[in-house]
C-alpha cells in the first residue's frame, strides 16, 4: 500500500476547523467590542466619522460569518468525530458532545437572524431589528462556551490565553459603555456593572472545574466508540505517560479493525484509515494520508495526519506520520499540553473489501520499550 515517504504534514480540515474558530472568535470579539463602544464619540479617533465605525462593525461581522461556513464545513469533513451538517444549525442534536457543540449552533443561528433581519431591515422596523440587533450580542458568550467546552486546544497555552483577552476586551468595553453612557438610569449602573464584572469569572470558573480538568472529554459527552468504557489492567512495571493520565499504563500494545477509504484530491490521492482499537486498550485511531500514486500501486506521501483517542487519556493526541515502509507506519502524536506518544503501526489492507486490520504499539514520547 505504502513504499515510500516525501514529507510529511497536517490534515487540512483538522486544521482549518481548529484555525478558522479561533480566528472566528477574535472577529466576533473585534465586533462586540465595536458595537459596544461605536456610539461612543471617544471610542476611536476623531477623523473615524460615525458611518465608518459602523461600516468596519458590519463588515466585521459578515467577515465572522464566512469564517464559520469555513469552520462548519471543515468540522463535517474533518469526520474523526461524528459531526453531521444539520448539527451545524439544529442545536443540542448532536451524538457528539451535544450540549457544547449545540451551543455553538446556537451562537451560529443568532448570527444568522441578524444578518437575515439586516437585509430586511426596511420591512421589518428599526425598532424589531434593533431587538433583534441586541439580542445578536448573546452570540459572543455563547460562542465562548462552546469553544470551551469544544475545542480540541482549550488547554494549550495560547488558547487559554486568546480566550481570556476576548473576554477581558469585551467586559472592559461594557463597562466603559455602562460608566459613560447618559441613557442608562442610575438604578441600572451598579447591577450592570456588577453583572458584567460577574460574567467573566463565571467563565473561568467553568474553564477551571470543566474543559481544564481531567476526564472532560467524557463527561463533555463524547461517544461511547470514541471513548471506550474500559482499559486492561496495567503491568506492573507499566509507566504512566504523565500525572494526568495514570489509568493508561505504558507501553501498550493493542488490536486495530477497520475501514479504508481512498478518495481522489487534486494533484493525488488521499487514504482514510478508521480504526476501532481493542485489546491492550480501547479508543479510537484514524490516520489519513494524501499523496502522489506511484506506479506500483503505492502512494508517495505528502501530507498526513494522525488522531488517537484512547480510554485513560483526557484529549484527543494529534500529530502525524514519521515514517513508512511497507504498511508499516510510525507515528508521534500529542495533545499539546504535555502528552505525547510514539506509535508503531502493523496495518493488513484489503482493498476489494475496504477493510483494514493490525496491531498498534504505543510508548510514552522519547521512552523505550
Amino acid at each position: 500500500m505504502i513504499v515510500a515517504l516525501a514529507t510529511t504534514g497536517p490534515s487540512v480540515y483538522w486544521y482549518l476547523a481548529r484555525g478558522t474558530g479561533a480566528v472566528a472568535l477574535v472577529l466576533l470579539t473585534i465586533s462586540v467590542v465595536l458595537g459596544i463602544l461605536g456610539s461612543l464619540r471617544f471610542a476611536v479617533a476623531p477623523r473615524w466619522p460615525r458611518f465608518a465605525i459602523d461600516t468596519l462593525h458590519r463588515d466585521v461581522s459578515l467577515l465572522v460569518i464566512v469564517l464559520l461556513v469555513v469552520h462548519i464545513i471543515t468540522s463535517v469533513l474533518d469526520s474523526f468525530a461524528p459531526i453531521k451538517l444539520t448539527d451545524s444549525v439544529i442545536p443540542f442534536v448532536s451524538s457528539y458532545r451535544p450540549l457544547w457543540l449545540g451551543l455553538g449552533a446556537l451562537a451560529f443561528d443568532i448570527l444568522l437572524a441578524l444578518v437575515v433581519t439586516s437585509l430586511v431591515r426596511r420591512r421589518l422596523g428599526y425598532g424589531r431589528w434593533r431587538l433583534v440587533h441586541w439580542l445578536a450580542y448573546a452570540s459572543w458568550p455563547v460562542a465562548v462556551l462552546h469553544g470551551l467546552g469544544t475545542g480540541t486546544d482549550t488547554k494549550v497555552w495560547w488558547m487559554l490565553a486568546l480566550t481570556a483577552a476576548c473576554v477581558a476586551a469585551v467586559t472592559v468595553a461594557t463597562l466603559v459603555r455602562i460608566s459613560r453612557t447618559d441613557g442608562v438610569p442610575e438604578g441600572l449602573r451598579a447591577p450592570a456593572a456588577t453583572a458584567a464584572v460577574i460574567a467573566p469569572i463565571a467563565i473561568a470558573i467553568f474553564a477551571l472545574v470543566g474543559p481544564l480538568q481531567t476526564g472532560w472529554a467524557r463527561r463533555a459527552g463524547t461517544p461511547a466508540r470514541l471513548l471506550a468504557a474500559h482499559v486492561s489492567a496495567p503491568a506492573a512495571t507499566a509507566r504512566p505517560v504523565s500525572n494526568t493520565t495514570r489509568t493508561l499504563r505504558l507501553p501498550v500494545s493493542a488490536t486495530l479493525a477497520g475501514s479504508v477509504n481512498q478518495s481522489p484530491a487534486q494533484g493525488g490521492t488521499i487514504v482514510d484509515l478508521g480504526m476501532n482499537v481493542t485489546g491492550g486498550a480501547h479508543g479510537r485511531l484514524r490516520i489519513r494520508l494524501a499523496g502522489s500514486p506511484l506506479p506500483n500501486g503505492g502512494l508517495s506521501l505528502t501530507g498526513s495526519q494522525v488522531d488517537l483517542l484512547l480510554n485513560g487519556l483526557p484529549n484527543v493526541l494529534a500529530g502525524k506520520v514519521t515514517f513508512l515502509e511497507g504498511q508499516e507506519v510510525v507515528a508521534h502524536v500529542s495533545d499539546g499540553s504535555g502528552t505525547a506518544l510514539d506509535l508503531h503501526v502493523r496495518l493488513n489492507v484489503n482493498g476489494n473489501q475496504g477493510t483494514v486490520t493490525g496491531t498498534m504499539h504505543a510508548r510514552a514520547a522519547g521512552g523505550g520499550g
